[in-house]
């Protein structure tokens, strides 16, 4: 069973991807009246950004995490109800009404088989509707997972964490476009950015890591292990000026559904 994100935690931690999310929303062109899913809401901090930009719409937060959705719809409640927060699969969607809009932040790596996301993505817009999306690419944290990866060989973790399955798909921008393509959307486009996040020191570093990198890690060790396993590892990702940098890669892709 997959660890559930500590929400509370994330909402503290999670500026780099406000961030990335607030850049994802700027770049779209909206009239104010379009209905839009979030698809991977989180705690609802870029769902509320897309529902300034949709003053005549709706949002629709889907996340599958019970924690993410419980504190999303706590923080949009004064929304209500042109935005409404719901746990879903995104791999399962089928919802009733089709959008205007699907966007999505840093989610669709946390998903393997990215031919039935877009799958049921697709089915989710009306003809004509939108996908503009974010989420980790090819590349994404490599020399922070090659950190992790050195510090669970130690003698204090390595039993605990031998034999860890994959947790997330970083997909490049050329088999994204061929995936979107197969899914039957129209004019799909993707592309890569590199977007490194620092931090002024470890004990920062370690407490993004351990909230949002290294959770299934933490979730294999003793509960008194796991802040010194995510502080060993922000350790071997410090810059010579003393900062703590984790190597981000963003998979951009944009596509519509045919009218």
């Amino acid at each position: 069973m997959k660890p559930d994100w500590d929400a509370p935690a994330y909402q503290r931690v999670s500026a780099p991807q406000f961030e990335w999310g607030r850049g994802v929303i700027d770049r779209i062109t909206l009239q104010g009246d379009e209905h839009a899913i979030d698809a991977g809401c989180g705690t609802g901090r870029v769902t509320r950004l897309l529902a300034e930009r949709l003053p005549r719409g709706t949002v629709l937060a889907l996340d599958a995490s019970e924690r993410m959705v419980e504190e999303a719809g706590r923080l949009l409640a004064d929304l209500a109800p042109r935005v409404r927060v719901e746990r879903a699969d995104l791999t399962a969607l089928a919802l009733a009404d089709e959008a205007d809009l699907l966007v999505s932040t840093a989610t669709f790596h946390w998903i393997l088989d990215h031919d039935l996301l877009f799958a049921r993505l697709r089915a989710a817009l009306r003809p004509g509707g939108r996908l503009v999306a974010q989420c980790g690419g090819a590349g994404n944290i490599a020399r922070t997972l090659r950190a992790a990866d050195e510090v669970a060989a130690r003698p204090a973790y390595a039993a605990a964490l031998a034999g860890m399955s994959a947790v997330w798909l970083f997909a490049d921008h050329h088999a994204t476009a061929c995936r979107l393509e197969r899914a039957g959307f129209a004019s799909p486009r993707a592309w890569l950015e590199d977007a490194p996040v620092h931090f002024p020191d470890v004990g920062a570093g370690a407490e993004f890591l351990a909230t949002v990198v290294l959770r299934h890690h933490l979730k294999r060790l003793d509960p008194g292990l796991r802040d010194r396993f995510a502080r060993e590892v922000a350790e071997l990702c410090l810059l010579p000026d003393g900062r703590m940098e984790i190597d981000y890669v963003r998979l951009n892709m944009e596509a519509r559904r045919p009218v």
